[in-house]
């Protein structure tokens, strides 16, 4: 994994509950919102690929941090479900990592968050992907990389992904994003590079690349921290 700096050598967690995030433990050793046990956990993990299968059409090369279990998930958890809002530095920070994991050598890049809808933000205690991607970038900049967060896209209003099969997932992703306004005549430098939290079928992330390849933008990667696994029954 590329060095961003050393995610866990910095501040001591001050501020957050007395609860670790990964494993809910009480300590008075928390570093970043995480007992020892699971900070370390969480920096063993290494960007690979992840490509959900069956893939939908036009999914870019996907990386992400690790399997949506453990520390990661349960951090994930308390974050946007129970609006710890001190882990988006070190969360934003290990998606840091996916990018530059996702992108190679050190060199100007472009990142576009997934939006969440109206009702999705009030629900997990404000833009919750907005945090990660200000954190990522603000790493990437300390480490020497020539960043730009662009935010061209809207998120209409569409059903639970919870209820829905593979099918209706792709389908309500589809017609779940416009752009917020035209892009600009000025080129990117170097690769465009999609943000999420987690990638269950891909459907949301082709769909947010379907709309910017329609407006002249081509996503080069996409980088999430966690992928789910899929069941495989007996």
């Amino acid at each position: 994994m590329p060095d961003l700096g050393g995610l866990w050598s910095d501040l001591t967690d001050l501020v957050l509950p007395a609860a670790c995030a990964g494993c809910r433990a009480r300590s008075a050793g928390l570093r970043q919102g995480f007992c020892p046990s699971c900070a370390g956990a969480l920096a063993a993990l290494r960007p690979t690929p992840a490509r959900p299968d069956p893939c939908p059409p036009g999914l870019p090369p996907c990386v992400a941090l690790g399997p949506y279990a453990g520390p990661l998930r349960d951090g994930l958890l308390a974050y946007k479900e129970r609006g710890r809002h001190g882990l988006a530095r070190p969360l934003g920070a290990l998606l840091a990592e996916v990018v530059a994991a996702a992108v190679g050598p050190e060199r100007p890049v472009t990142l576009v968050p997934v939006p969440d809808t109206a009702r999705a933000a009030r629900a997990r205690y404000g833009d919750h992907l907005g945090r990660l991607t200000r954190h990522a970038a603000a790493r990437l900049r300390g480490a020497g990389w020539p960043v730009r967060v662009l935010r061209p896209l809207r998120a209409l209003p569409r059903p639970d992904s919870v209820t829905l099969d593979s099918a209706g997932r792709a389908a309500a992703a589809d017609a779940a994003f416009r752009l917020r306004r035209r892009l600009g005549a000025a080129p990117l430098d170097g690769p465009v590079v999609l943000l999420d939290d987690i990638v269950t079928t891909g459907a949301t992330l082709a769909a947010v690349c379907r709309v910017l390849r329609g407006a002249g933008m081509t996503p080069n990667a996409a980088a999430v921290l966690a992928a789910t696994q899929k069941r495989h029954h007996s």
